[in-house]
């Protein structure tokens, strides 16, 4: 083999090392390394505060209070804080690239532009996967200990705080594809992170205005609602869907949000 095929091959664009690209230039980011330590810390402390403070006062609790009480909804419930650590790096890890123009330079690098998406994609998704679950694992178990002395604890060979403590994560890392698609398709920091919160939050606000009928029959199927079912044991009311059933929905909107930014990055400049 001759040095310039060997150079031709050694050069040659493939997902592994555009994954590797991207790996590289996500880690290499100071601000990431502080994002998901927030990440980390608003999953964990949560759940262990709210503990404290319910077994701290638990004899002077009412019969009504003690029985809403859910160690698991209270061992995995730093999700609440921590996804909003989760959404804005995810709009980050794509828009950040598009405001300093540096995204040109990855699409020279990798023409076919979708490998780019992609990868940002899978190691995001792979990071907040493994980071979520070893920190809700740590929010779960300590919380259980914390509230072993009223008899409260449940373990984890419990098939419901089992899917709890999965489905959190498996709930953050779909919120963080979401977030990349979001950043993806508008392409800008500011409009990325409302379009997310909007989506997340403002759009349940509004509905709950809306008449009870109406609003019971469209809240089970809004985003948040419907993924956070996955991490959920006991829900507020009775309007809402099965947990894997939600997720799939939630799955389902962040599929067709990456699909578009996936359309418009081929169809259009950077």
């Amino acid at each position: 083999m001759s040095a310039a095929t060997v150079q031709v091959a050694r050069g040659h664009v493939t997902q592994a090392r555009v994954v590797r690209s991207e790996w590289t230039k996500l880690w290499s980011l100071r601000s990431t390394r502080w994002t998901l330590l927030a990440a980390v810390v608003s999953m964990i402390a949560p759940g262990i505060i709210v503990a404290a403070f319910e077994m701290s006062r638990w004899n002077t609790l009412p019969a009504d209070e003690r029985a809403r009480f859910s160690a698991i909804d209270t061992g995995v419930g730093g999700f609440h804080l921590a996804q909003l650590a989760v959404g804005v790096l995810g709009v980050l890890v794509i828009s950040g690239e598009y405001s300093t123009g540096m995204i040109r330079s990855s699409l020279m690098a990798v023409p076919k532009r979708l490998p780019v998406l992609f990868a940002k994609l899978a190691v995001y998704a792979a990071v907040t996967f493994v980071l979520m679950l070893a920190s809700t694992l740590v929010s779960f178990l300590v919380v259980q200990r914390i509230v072993a002395g009223h008899h409260l604890g449940v373990g984890l060979g419990d098939p419901v705080a089992l899917r709890a403590v999965i489905g959190t994560a498996l709930f953050l890392t779909v919120l963080g594809a979401l977030a990349v698609g979001l950043g993806a398709l508008v392409r800008n920091t500011a409009g990325g992170i409302g379009a997310l919160f909007g989506l997340l939050f403002v759009i349940p606000g509004v509905v709950a205005l809306l008449p009870h009928a109406t609003s019971d029959a469209i809240g089970p199927y809004l985003p948040f609602n419907a993924g956070t079912a996955v991490a959920t044991d006991v829900f507020e009311g009775p309007h809402h869907l099965s947990p894997w059933t939600g997720f799939s929905v939630f799955c389902g909107y962040a599929v067709l949000v990456i699909a578009f930014a996936a359309v418009r990055l081929v169809r259009r400049d950077a």
